[in-house]
C-alpha cells in the first residue's frame, strides 16, 4: 500500500522469480485459525486508524470509523465526498495491529471492489515490528490492491533489502473487480504465492532471507482500507462515482498443517516383501508375511507433537502392522489391519503417535502378515 511504484532492479526481480520456481513446495493442508465473517458486526480484533494523508501516500481522504459498517453479512467501507479534518473525502482504514498477528499460512478475503478514477482499495499486511524498526524494514505483503478503473489487481511485497535499500516485487492479473472474488496469499518459510479464486498468478522466493527478505519470516498484522487518490492512482477523482463502497464478505486465516505421504514401494530396505501392480495406480507392496518389514530412511518431522499416521491397506483376512523409528529403537504402536475382502480392495486405517522433531528412519513391521500396503501418510496435528 505504501510507496508503491518504484520498480525493483530487473536482475533482482528475475532472480527472485527463478529461485521461487526452484524452492521446494512443502505439502500442506489448511486449518482455519481465525476469521471475521462480518455477521452482524465488526469483530473485536480490529482497530481503526483515523487521520488524513494515508501516512506517506498523499491520499486525499480522511479515515473515520464511521465509514465502516456491516450490511447483509458483509463489511462495507464507504468513501464519500465530504469535507472533514481538512480533507475533501472520507473513508475507513482498519487493522489487527496489537490484537492479532500471523506468521505463515493462507490469508484470504472475499471481496467486491469499486472501480473508478481515484479508487484505491486494498487488503494487505505489515510486519508486527513496525513500531520498532519502521517501514520498509518491517516488510509489507499486499494481498490485493486495485487502482482507478483498471480491470486487474496487484500482489506485491515491499522490504528493506540486503544492501539496506527499499525494494519491491509484484505481479498482477486481469480480474473483474466489481464482481465477488477470493483474494489470497499462501505464505511459508520458502515462498509467498498470490491467488485469485484459487488461481495462482504470482510467486516470490523468501527462502533463507534471500536478498534481505528475512522480514517475511516474522509476524504480520492485517489491514483493510479504501483510499481515494494518492501517489499511485494519482490525484484526479471521478467525483460522480461517489459515494462508493468496498465490500468484504469475510477475512480468514488458515495455519499450515504439515503432511507427507510415502509410497510403500519407495522403501530404502526391506525383508520378505515384493512389489506388484496396484489397482489404484502405480505399485503397492505385497507378499507381507509375519515378521516382514520395510524401512524408509531420512524422514524429517519438522516439529514435536502428535501426528496422525494413515495406511492404505488391503487384506483378504486381516492382520497387524506396527510403526517404529530407527530400526525399532523407538516403538510408536501397533494397528489392526481389517479384512477388506481382497488383496486389491483398499481401505485406510490410522492411529495417532507422538514424535519428537528430527530426522528418522521409519519402519513398518508385520507382527501378523497377510496384508498389502499402498502408501503411508503422516499429518501434524
Amino acid at each position: 500500500m505504501r510507496l508503491l511504484r518504484s520498480l525493483i532492479r530487473p536482475a533482482l526481480a528475475g532472480f527472485l522469480m527463478a529461485a521461487a520456481s526452484l524452492a521446494p513446495a512443502q505439502t500442506n493442508s489448511w486449518q482455519l485459525v481465525w476469521s471475521d465473517e462480518f455477521n452482524g458486526s465488526i469483530g473485536p480484533n480490529w482497530v481503526f486508524e483515523t487521520g488524513a494523508g494515508g501516512w506517506g501516500n498523499n491520499e486525499l481522504q480522511y479515515y473515520r470509523r464511521e465509514n465502516a459498517t456491516v450490511e447483509n453479512g458483509a463489511l462495507v467501507i464507504t468513501a464519500k465526498r465530504e469535507n472533514f479534518g481538512g480533507a475533501s473525502y472520507t473513508s475507513a482504514r482498519m487493522k489487527t495491529q496489537g490484537l492479532k498477528t500471523f506468521r505463515f499460512g493462507r490469508i484470504e478475503a472475499r471481496m467486491k471492489l469499486p472501480s473508478f478514477l481515484g479508487a484505491w482499495p486494498a487488503f494487505w499486511m505489515l510486519g508486527a515490528n513496525l513500531p520498532q524498526v519502521g517501514w520498509p524494514a518491517s516488510g509489507e505483503i499486499d494481498v490485493m490492491e486495485h487502482v482507478n478503473d483498471e480491470n486487474k489487481v496487484y500482489g506485491t511485497i515491499h522490504w528493506q533489502d540486503h544492501t539496506g535499500k527499499y525494494a519491491q516485487y509484484g505481479g498482477n492479473t486481469a480480474t473483474t473487480v466489481t464482481d465477488w472474488h477470493v483474494y489470497a496469499v499462501e505464505w511459508d518459510t520458502n515462498a509467498i504465492r498470490w491467488y485469485v479464486d484459487g488461481n495462482k498468478y504470482h510467486e516470490v522466493n523468501i527462502a533463507g532471507g534471500i536478498n534481505g527478505t528475512e522480514e517475511f519470516q516474522k509476524d504480520f498484522f492485517l489491514l483493510l482500507n479504501f483510499a481515494i487518490g494518492g501517489n499511485w492512482p494519482g490525484f484526479n477523482v471521478n467525483n460522480a462515482a461517489l459515494p462508493a463502497r468496498m465490500h468484504v464478505d469475510y477475512v480468514r486465516v488458515y495455519a499450515p498443517t504439515w503432511s507427507r505421504q510415502i509410497e510403500a514401494e519407495a522403501f530404502s530396505a526391506q525383508a520378505g516383501v515384493q512389489t506388484e501392480a496396484c489397482s489404484e495406480g502405480g505399485l503397492n507392496v505385497g507378499w507381507i508375511d509375519t515378521n516382514d518389514w520395510m524401512a524408509y530412511n531420512s524422514v524429517n518431522f519438522p516439529t514435536s507433537g502428535n501426528y496422525r499416521v494413515e495406511y492404505r491397506v488391503a487384506s483378504p483376512g486381516g492382520g497387524t502392522l506396527s510403526l517404529d523409528l530407527n530400526a525399532g529403537s523407538l516403538q510408536l504402536g501397533q494397528l489392526g489391519v481389517p479384512a477388506t475382502g481382497g488383496w486389491q480392495n483398499w481401505t485406510t486405517v490410522s492411529h495417532t503417535v507422538n514424535i519428537n522433531a528430527g530426522t528418522y528412519n521409519v519402519g513398518v513391521f508385520a507382527p501378523r502378515g497377510g496384508w498389502n500396503l499402498n502408501w503411508i501418510k503422516f499429518t501434524k496435528l
